[in-house]
Formats: structure tokens, C-alpha cells, sequence
């Protein structure tokens, strides 16, 4: 039971750890997308070598109460998933946008060069995970069942051929065109993370070097761009930073930091 749960330790180590550099990268203008997809690579060879940090999965145990099926004790779980929302809570979604394994091999399918299917329905969306969430309880504590089990992400990742890794495969396949169709409809501890990220006290933000091009929000496949967005759903992909012609114009930093910027404006002309 110990040894079993080393890597995992390994595992969760290097996603709160990883949270910090990207969060760091991100504030001082160091962020590169290579690094990105660096990033998402050894995140997806850590769910298939490790099992970890798998959320969605870990998240199931711990309301199922599965001790076993999570890898450690319960409160411990627990204490891991809630550290990880804090630092959304602070940071963004980084966890959801580059280390959970279920999260990285949709972003790289989506990599694909083929045309892609982008609905702006983000609302809709968030609603249909919210329904898949209050499912997943009922089912969980109603019935010890598991509406994730259906979509055998375990399985997946430890290369087993069921009729859920197959779900998870159809996930993927649906990912190339359309982004991250799991973790926007169904993820039940993404949709935990959405709602803590909504006030992050660090986020994407625009300044009043902004041109209202709108280029960001045409680039963004959450429809997260916009200016009174709340960020709740953005994965911090880079791509509207990336198209954002203007420098300055699109900033990862405090709320508190832009106000300031912004309010020195009148007195300086």
C-alpha cells in the first residue's frame, strides 16, 4: 500500500509544484506555447505511467468513499483536491489546463490541423456539467455508483480495451474537432475548479492598451475572451495571448495591478 502510493505522491507533487512555474511564467512574459506542449506531454505520460494526478477519477473515489480505489486515505485525499482548488482559487485553472492527464490528451488531440467545431453556447455548456454533477452525487450517494465509471478513464490510461476506455476514445476522437468536449460537459471536479476560479484572484485580463480588435475572443475556443468574462471556463491555453496583436494589450496578472496602471492614465496626460 505504501510503495503503491509513492508515485502517486510523485505524481501530485509535480502538479502542485508545475501550478507555481506556470503561474510564474505566465506573470513575468516567460510563457511560450512550446513549453505549453511540453508540459501537456509529461502530464499525459504521467497518467499513463502513474495513474496520477487523474482528478476526475480521484475526485470519484473520494465521494464514493473508495479508500482503495483512491490511493490513500480519505482525508488525505481529500486535503489534495482541496489544496488543488485553492490554487485555482488563486492561480486559474492551470490545474485543469496543463497537468490533469484527462484535460492534456484533449488539448493535444485538439492540436490536430482540421477544421474545428466551435460553438459559442458557454453557458449551455456549464449547465449541462452542472446537471452531470448534481447526477453524479445522487448516484454516488444514493446508489455507491459512479457516473464517471462510464467513461473508464482508469482503464484508459492503464491501456485496458473495456467498453469504457472506448467511451473515453470516442472523448478523444470527438476532442480533435471540438475542445475539450469532457472537461466543459462532464469533468465533476472541473466544475468544482470552474466555480473557484470564477473570482482567481490571477487571471487573463485585458489593459487599456486594448484596440477592441477582437481577435482574442475569435481565437478563444471557450468563449472565455471577452472583457467582462469571468474566466470561470478559460484553460489559460495561450491562444488569445498568441493572436493578441497589441503588447500590453493582453495580461495574466492581479486585479488590483490593472486598476492601479489604469487609474495613473488621467493624471499622466
Amino acid at each position: 500500500m505504501v510503495l503503491s502510493a509513492v508515485p502517486k505522491v510523485v505524481g501530485f507533487m509535480y502538479a502542485l509544484v508545475m501550478i507555481f512555474v506556470i503561474a510564474y511564467l505566465w506573470y513575468s512574459g516567460r510563457w511560450r506555447q512550446k513549453i505549453g506542449w511540453l508540459i501537456l506531454i509529461l502530464s499525459a505520460l504521467f497518467g499513463f505511467l502513474i495513474f496520477s494526478p487523474v482528478a476526475p477519477y480521484q475526485f470519484q473515489q473520494l465521494v464514493l468513499g473508495d479508500v482503495q480505489g483512491l490511493g490513500a486515505p480519505l482525508i488525505v485525499g481529500a486535503l489534495g483536491l482541496f489544496i488543488v482548488f485553492l490554487l485555482a482559487v488563486i492561480f486559474g485553472r492551470f490545474f485543469c489546463g496543463y497537468l490533469c492527464p484527462v484535460g492534456a490528451v484533449q488539448e493535444i488531440a485538439y492540436l490536430a490541423p482540421v477544421p474545428k467545431f466551435n460553438l459559442r453556447q458557454k453557458k449551455v455548456f456549464m449547465l449541462i456539467r452542472a446537471a452531470f454533477f448534481v447526477v453524479f452525487l445522487l448516484l454516488a450517494y444514493l446508489f455507491s455508483a459512479s457516473l464517471l465509471a462510464l467513461f473508464g478513464i482508469r482503464d484508459f490510461f492503464y491501456l485496458i480495451l473495456t467498453a469504457g476506455s472506448a467511451v473515453f476514445i470516442a472523448v478523444l476522437l470527438v476532442s480533435i474537432v471540438f475542445y475539450r468536449p469532457f472537461c466543459r460537459l462532464v469533468c465533476p471536479y472541473g466544475c468544482v475548479l470552474s466555480a473557484g476560479a470564477v473570482k482567481s484572484l490571477f487571471k487573463l485580463r485585458r489593459t487599456e492598451a486594448c484596440i477592441e480588435c477582437r481577435n482574442c475572443e475569435k481565437a478563444c475556443p471557450v468563449d472565455e475572451a471577452k472583457r467582462e468574462d469571468s474566466k470561470s471556463e478559460c484553460y489559460l491555453c495561450g491562444r488569445c495571448s498568441d493572436i493578441c496583436p497589441k503588447e500590453g494589450a493582453l495580461i495574466y496578472s492581479r486585479h488590483n495591478t490593472i486598476i492601479r496602471h489604469q487609474e495613473k492614465k488621467p493624471g499622466g496626460q
